[in-house]
């Protein structure tokens, strides 16, 4: 039904100056939820945006305005009078709207917090206090807040007059005269009691989960996660209640986590902007460095292959290609895993040894499947050719087998213990991904492999043996 709506809010839109449609076009906007509505407005070319806008319910055009990216609001800012948004900034919560004034630039931000009310401008400023990336950050003061001494009547009455202002009011948080967090009490348990008269404190739950402001937003949302809150409450160092993050906020920031994290373990530069919002100049800022950076790395790997020239034969430099694959396709599969587990808090920096030698024993079964498999497979592929000169086939494959167990270890556990030192040192995980594993594995199996062929040489007096010429 929305998608039919939208498609007919368009059509509309294209006669927008035909100011008979102009009832219809209200109509069909009041039966569309705000994230829909939206996804309309960004389509629209600047001039059209306020006029569309004012054709908004009040309370619906404050749910759109939240929906909408920085780079549409602020042209919609740009189209409004001060009296359209100083309407706008009333009806946001004040997470919003701090956000609103995080993205805008100086000029925008100035008009916008001329037209907020000075108790919102106040909040405002003290959640731009918080660093962004923390609980205080996130937080809306907007909440539901009740007084131990109240019976459950006049905790109604209070939700009846302030709970319309407020983000929500499934839960309501009990303070003391200090605004001591004391406990929690959700809008269920007030509407089944049977007596209206029994206090708040015999109702509510005083082992109250809560965070401060200074806790890491990720470290937020993945409570929501483990507890199943709709909300949880933030204090100060004194537990003092000063906010709350709620559910809607913890899926955005669960969501821009894990898309920063793909970003960086695909190596490219992570960006919040929607991919049709950004520019070819942006695209290759994020890609460039870590390609330039990646290139070069594997310049190692090309001087290695150089300074082993003659231990490699073409015959044997055939397998480097196999190697280094194997190699980064094993340091990949671990550094993934060890990621993921690390973000889901799963496993901690304390577990150094144990992942290693959890990943370094799955990696000796997997290594010696693949190195017996592969053996077959060159026996089978080499045997009755005319490399097979001095049984050079089964040589090779003893050596191919030996070094494929070796770099699989070492891939593996360096691919498990890369991503912990990297939180350990306060460094986003993440960046040891997939590119920079294989790359360095691509170096050590090259160093791996010819000097397994060295030793080969010399302790089996294989000599050139290894070498194969091809027949005149």
């Amino acid at each position: 039904m929305s998608e039919i709506s939208i498609d007919t809010l368009k059509t509309m839109l294209a006669n927008l100056d035909d100011a008979k449609k102009y009832q219809s076009l209200r109509d069909v906007m009041e039966t569309l939820p705000a994230p829909d509505l939206a996804a309309v407005f960004e389509d629209l070319p600047a001039e059209k945006l306020p006029v569309l806008f004012r054709l908004c319910p009040k309370d619906l055009a404050a749910d759109v305005f939240t929906e909408l990216t920085p780079e549409t609001q602020q042209k919609l800012i740009d189209g409004l009078t001060d009296t359209e948004l100083k309407a706008v900034v009333d009806e946001l919560f004040v997470d919003d709207a701090t956000d609103l004034v995080e993205e805008m630039p100086a000029n925008v931000v100035k008009r916008i917090l001329g037209q907020a009310d000075p108790t919102t401008r106040r909040m405002i400023n003290e959640l731009l206090k918080y660093p962004e990336d923390s609980a205080g950050g996130v937080m809306t003061t907007e909440l539901m807040e009740l007084r131990p001494d109240m019976t459950v009547a006049q905790a109604m009455e209070a939700i009846r007059r302030n709970g319309f202002d407020k983000e929500t009011i499934n839960n309501c948080y009990v303070t003391d005269d200090s605004r001591r967090l004391i406990g929690v009490v959700s809008l269920r348990a007030l509407v089944l009691a049977k007596n209206t008269e029994e206090p708040i404190k015999d109702l509510m739950d005083s082992n109250v989960v809560s965070v401060s402001t200074t806790t890491d937003q990720e470290d937020v949302s993945n409570l929501f996660e483990k507890y199943g809150f709709l909300a949880i409450p933030v204090v100060d160092a004194e537990n003092r209640l000063v906010g709350i993050v709620t559910i809607d906020d913890a899926i955005s920031i669960l969501q821009d986590e894990a898309s920063e994290d793909i970003a960086k373990m695909n190596a490219i530069g992570p960006s919040d902007k929607p991919y049709f919002k950004q520019s070819m100049w942006d695209l290759y800022k994020s890609r460039a460095p870590w390609l330039l950076f990646l290139m070069i790395s594997a310049t190692f790997t090309g001087l290695v292959i150089n300074g082993f020239e003659a231990q490699l034969s073409t015959f044997l430099y055939s397998f480097t290609p196999l190697l280094m694959g194997t190699a980064g396709n094993c340091g990949s599969q671990a550094s993934t895993t060890v990621i993921r587990a690390l973000a889901l808090d799963q496993i901690s920096t304390k577990d150094f040894f144990k992942v290693s030698m959890k990943e370094g024993l799955i990696a000796l079964i997997c290594s010696s499947i693949l190195a017996v498999a592969n053996t077959v497979r060159v026996i089978l592929m080499y045997w009755w050719t005319d490399y097979n000169e001095n049984n050079l086939v089964l040589k090779v494959s003893l050596v191919l087998g030996v070094t494929l167990i070796l770099i699989m270890v070492i891939a593996q556990v360096l691919g498990s213990v890369l991503p912990i030192i990297a939180k350990k040192i306060r460094v986003d995980p993440a960046l040891m991904s997939s590119p920079v594993i294989a790359t360095i594995m691509d170096t050590l199996s090259i160093l791996i492999y010819c000097g397994i062929i060295v030793l080969c040489s010399l302790w089996f007096n294989w000599g050139t043996q290894l070498q194969y010429v091809p027949p005149a």
